[in-house]
């Protein structure tokens, strides 16, 4: 049986979802994104934290606060999805508890702190035929989003080399889980934006063959990986350059594709982000995910250039991809979990490189 071929419960109204968490990625990503969704309701969210509860209360006034994941999990019968937004190292045990109770899961990048450990949800995901997916939202940035298509029509020729950073300057460690030097906390700048990079690579040009590394720990104070950068060979000749730090005053391009006709360019970081963060939402009379046209990119050569339109950024379009795979069984959900297995083994092998200073060669 297909991870997504289960019959779900009969019930009328929208998917019932449980939300795990409900701080940045709960509150800013999850929350609005289910909440505007057509065919999703947001029914549960798991929070102990009293800030956050009346946050929550004020935002989403006709969702339930419930203490406890287990006490979220201990009436499966009374949801249809599971959104798992709680700390890197509650990712595994809640997501096998999910799986387990035979709910439909979703888990925020990464699924794992281990290709093992993401291999493993995604076989117990298959054996009980529950879909299993990874909030792997930046797949729909609008800047990537317009990369995939140049790529796509050939507007660059054959691409040699793939550049692409999320970088930012917080000279300061912040307090918080990820800034913990305990491994189990899945912390850094490596498994936390380096998720989003790999997958994106990978996403655009399959498998890799090589990884070397570079991670060092430059800030006064931090006791965490915050700078880094991954040089990736794909079994598809493509090189891909990328770069994710915490420590840049001046950030480089968001986007550099060189190919054999024609370069892409694009700075500046897509707006749904920080557009999440204000309060906006999908829906809103303002057009979701548009960029502005003095940040868009650039096509062309050293001879010619012309900006390009940057495409509609639509992190929408991953819960509309839940929602459909909910509704209609045996189709894909909007990420296949194995791919979060491979984006894990490459960090795995960045890891392995940068401290051993060699390439490293994937099987």
């Amino acid at each position: 049986m297909s991870p997504s071929s289960r019959p779900l419960a009969q019930h009328d109204g929208p998917f019932r979802v449980g939300l795990i968490g409900y701080g940045l990625a709960g509150s800013a990503f999850h929350a609005p994104l289910i909440a505007t969704t057509p065919g999703l309701r947001l029914d549960a969210v798991v929070t102990a934290n009293p800030e956050r509860r009346a946050q929550l209360l004020r935002e989403h006034p006709d969702t339930r606060v419930v203490d406890t994941p287990e006490q979220l999990l201990a009436a499966p019968g009374s949801l249809d999805l599971v959104v798992i937004a709680s700390p890197n190292r509650t990712h595994v045990p809640l997501a096998r508890a999910a799986l387990r109770a035979g709910l439909a899961t979703v888990v925020d990048k990464p699924l794992a702190a281990t290709a093992a450990e993401a291999l493993e949800l995604c076989s117990a995901a298959e054996e009980q035929g529950v879909l299993l997916t990874v909030f792997q939202n930046r797949r729909w940035d609008g800047d990537f989003l317009t990369a995939a298509r140049l790529i796509r029509e050939g507007a660059l020729g054959r691409v040699h080399r793939f550049e692409s950073r999320f970088e930012r300057f917080r000279p300061k460690p912040k307090a918080g889980w990820r800034e913990l030097a305990d491994p189990a906390e899945v912390g850094g700048t490596l498994y936390d934006l380096g998720s989003h990079l790999v997958d994106q690579a990978l996403a655009l040009f399959g498998p890799v063959e090589t990884v070397y590394a570079e991670i060092d720990v430059r800030r006064d104070g931090a006791v965490v990986d915050d700078d880094a950068f991954l040089a990736l060979t794909h079994a598809s000749g493509t090189r891909s350059h990328l770069w994710t730090s915490a420590i840049a005053p001046l950030v480089g391009p968001r986007l550099r594709v060189l190919g054999d006709a024609a370069g892409y360019v694009k700075t500046g970081m897509d707006p749904q982000e920080a557009d999440l963060r204000a309060g906006h939402r999908p829906g809103d009379e303002r057009p979701w995910g548009a960029d502005e046209p003095g940040r868009y990119g650039t096509l062309g050569t050293d001879e010619s250039t012309v900006a390009v339109p940057t495409d509609p950024g639509d992190y929408p379009a991953f819960y509309a991809g839940v929602a459909a795979a909910l509704a209609n069984p045996g189709t894909p959900p909007p990420v296949d979990p194995r791919d979060a297995v491979a984006t894990l083994a490459v960090l795995e092998a960045a890891r392995a490189s940068a401290a051993t200073g060699t390439t490293v060669r994937l099987d």
